[in-house]
């Protein structure tokens, strides 16, 4: 094949394939680009950078829909583009959704409080598209060196975002933190990229899990004296996490999220808590089923092609093995030598034992994050910073059915994809109660010139539907039945009773003990605002029709989803109808 036929090829897949697929992330370059044109010329300036934005961010929703509809999506075939650096699936369209839905609330919600105002308007939305499709490419990551391409394109306009308000030292001071961990956390993060695209030959997280089964971890850790690069590929898989645990702010890399969510404005900070968080997570199912599943490959497959394996248990109990390698080996599959009897609903493939680590890592860090997250809560008398603690909370819960789909691919791949779906499905409900709670934050702000939960002692008798609205979002965060918080923790909580095991038992009790936990400190917010009495310092409360009614839009939908949450539990599970394809 010469030159010219590779070009050829390479212009008719970008034409052809990759670019249509592609169409939300090129309309808001567009929308970027013609912000800063804006600028640039005196008549156009004269047009609001909202209208600009706002029109954007509604074309860029429509188009990020599939072609026959939200109904299409189980009808989406799994696609590469651009050479197989990003895939486009029916869960890539599920993100692309939620984030353009949010990107177009957001931009409302901007306006609405006069962060945007007309003179930073441009610079503003810019950072906000810029890093959504960042997002938009870590949800679709196919390849290690997209997967970091698109962490830094979300991370880096974030950094700004958090120190957008002038002239506050607080400000000035998160952007700087969330910067500094920022560039650390890539570091490391791209160090272990190379040591895993190094020792496998490759960064194409298909061709990556290919190798992983040539490359037998199992027959290695048996030999003995060949642990080290067994090693090796463990580390570099932690050092990858370590950017992960980042965006989803896990414990232990979650310490720049509360001084940034206190320092940042409520708008940021729900920017941060709600898309940042999907696109995360979505990264994290990418990172979890690129490693653990190989395309085509079926339990019943992997059944019968069951061979005889050695004790690897024996090997890994030695003294010379260290303890990062042992916990890979302790799943190592191990079996009678007798295939026809080979139980389908065991892992026992060849990348089970890459599917047993990532699982143990990322449930044991989900574990201590919701706990964490619940009890440093506890103290906290600025709303934004609980808020940080509860999302760092939520960031736990929502890790855990992604560690139980990893763990049921090897067994009941519909499992695996109900639980991506259980995922899926409370990110979205997150969308409304997160958003809806730093937007309630953001108006108060403005009016009360506070955001200490004392002062908000007796809103119910100063503005009954903001407090109304507040205490039921609170509650849903909780999970309290009727709200949609309930059913997307029952959901979470029934992939992990589906995926079986000691560990997700124990995933289990830990999350339904951190659900009572957490009551404490939603419901003390709730009783400052619905039963204290007013400080005699408090200032009125006036948030102006659209405010309100905008308060009114988030928070309508926690409780009627709570109530038939039917059609948007379909649309989750029909996303990750195809995801193993």
């Amino acid at each position: 094949m010469n030159l010219q036929t590779i070009v050829n090829s390479l212009i008719s897949d970008t034409v052809t394939t990759s670019l249509p697929l592609f169409k939300p992330e090129l309309v808001l370059c567009v929308t970027i680009v013609v912000l800063l044109v804006t600028r640039l010329f005196p008549g156009l300036n004269k047009i609001p950078p909202f209208a600009i934005a706002l029109l954007g961010g509604i074309v860029a929703l429509w188009a990020s829909l599939p072609a026959g509809g939200i109904a299409d999506w189980a009808k989406i075939e799994r696609q590469e583009l651009f050479t197989g650096m990003l895939t486009y699936d029916a869960v890539t369209a599920f993100i692309r959704v939620f984030l353009m839905a949010f990107a177009v609330l957001f931009i409302v919600l901007a306006r609405l409080t006069g962060l945007a105002d007309r003179e930073d308007g441009q610079d503003f939305y810019c950072l906000a598209f810029g890093s959504i499709i960042g997002m938009c490419i870590m949800a679709s990551a196919n390849h290690l060196l997209t997967l970091f391409l698109g962490v830094e394109m979300a991370s880096v306009p974030s950094y700004v975002l958090s120190g957008v308000v002038k002239g506050r030292r607080r400000s000035s001071e998160a952007a700087l933190k969330y910067a500094v961990y920022g560039a650390g956390t890539a570091g490391v993060m791209l160090y272990g990229v190379s040591l895993l695209a190094g020792i496998l030959g490759s960064a194409h997280l298909p061709t990556m899990a290919q190798q992983l089964v040539e490359f037998d971890i199992a027959g290695k850790l048996a030999e003995g004296d060949q642990y080290m690069q067994v090693l090796v590929l463990a580390l570099g898989g932690l050092m990858l996490g370590v950017g992960l645990a980042f965006k989803l702010s896990a414990v232990p890399f979650h310490f720049w999220c509360p001084d940034v969510f206190e320092g940042a404005s409520a708008e940021v900070d729900g920017f941060l808590s709600v898309a940042s968080k999907a696109a995360a997570l979505a990264l994290l199912v990418r990172v979890g089923i690129g490693f653990g599943h190989v395309p085509g490959e079926t339990p019943e497959s992997v059944a019968a092609a069951a061979r005889p394996t050695a004790t690897v248990q024996l090997a890994a109990a030695a003294a010379d093995v260290p303890p990062a390698v042992r916990l890979i080996a302790d799943e190592a599959p191990v079996t009678d030598g007798d295939a026809e009897t080979a139980d389908a609903a065991a892992d026992t493939g060849p990348l089970s034992p890459v599917r047993s680590f990532f699982v143990q890592v990322v449930g044991i860090v989900s574990v201590i994050t919701c706990t964490f997250g619940n009890l440093a809560a506890y103290g906290q008398k600025n709303i934004k910073r609980m808020l940080a603690y509860s999302t760092i909370a939520h960031a736990g819960y929502m890790m855990m059915p992604v560690a139980a789909a990893v763990a049921l691919v090897g067994r009941d791949q519909a499992a695996a994809g109900d639980a991506v779906s259980s995922m899926l499905l409370y990110a979205a409900f997150y969308l409304f109660m997160n958003l809806g709670a730093f937007a309630i934050i953001a108006f108060l702000r403005n009016s009360m010139q506070s955001e200490q939960i004392d002062d908000y002692a007796g809103l119910i008798g100063r503005s009954p539907l903001v407090a109304l609205c507040l205490t039921g979002i609170l509650v849903s965060l909780v999970g309290i039945p009727p709200m949609a918080g309930f059913i997307g923790k029952f959901r979470i909580f029934q992939s992990l009773v589906e995926a079986g095991g000691p560990l997700m038992m124990f995933m289990l009790v830990a999350a339904g003990l951190n659900t009572a936990i957490s009551l404490v400190y939603y419901l003390r917010v709730c009783k400052t605002v619905c039963i204290d009495s007013p400080p005699d310092t408090s200032r009125p409360v006036a948030l102006g029709f659209f405010a309100s009614a905008y308060v009114l839009a988030l928070s309508l939908p926690v409780l009627a989803f709570g109530i038939l949450p039917n059609s948007i539990a379909q649309w989750a599970q029909a996303a990750t109808a195809g995801l193993f394809g």
